[in-house]
């Protein structure tokens, strides 16, 4: 059912040329998402500007043996400045020592950042989580969104025995 909604909506994407190959760009563009590639944005990165979030596609297999030698703490820190909404999309098909280290790291490092990190097993939930969480936070769902939270809000404002107990003591 979620990716029956999902997929029907369409925006467009800016891709990092790194990722023209890759099969989470070939799954976008089946979905008949409009895709444009930038030499300009970070190598991993995929922008969704109509929401304003970017996510960064991180493979653990690509971190060559040391952790902090690698430059990815710098990628990231660079990734983050940038993107006020950013996503770390650690791409983990199993999860061994290694992948564990790397999201502990990186979890400690980043800790208070506006980075938000989602451990992704595949291509499919790599594009799952990124049109789930860009579409939430496009500009006409998110309106739409607020205002369902105000009306449930309010109706429990309104029916809660609480507040009713509180209403009739002041």
């Amino acid at each position: 059912m979620a990716t029956e909604t999902t997929s029907q909506w369409k925006t467009t994407v800016i891709v990092s040329t790194s990722l023209q190959n890759h099969d989470t760009t070939r799954m976008l563009s089946a979905q008949l998402h409009r895709i444009r590639f930038s030499d300009s944005v970070e190598s991993g990165a995929f922008i969704f500007p109509l929401s304003g979030t970017a996510f960064l596609l991180v493979d653990p297999e690509d971190v060559p043996g040391g952790f902090e030698e690698s430059g990815l703490i710098e990628r990231i820190k660079k990734f983050v400045q940038v993107h006020r909404n950013s996503f770390l999309l650690l791409h983990a098909p199993f999860n061994g020592t290694k992948e564990l280290e790397i999201l502990t790291l990186i979890q400690q490092r980043f800790f208070g950042s506006n980075l938000r990190i989602l451990p992704v097993r595949n291509n499919t939930e790599i594009v799952q989580g990124m049109l789930t969480i860009a579409k939430a936070t496009s500009k006409p769902l998110v309106e739409s969104i607020r205002d369902r939270m105000s009306l449930a809000r309010a109706h429990v404002i309104e029916s809660s025995p609480v507040w009713e107990m509180l209403r009739d003591i002041l």
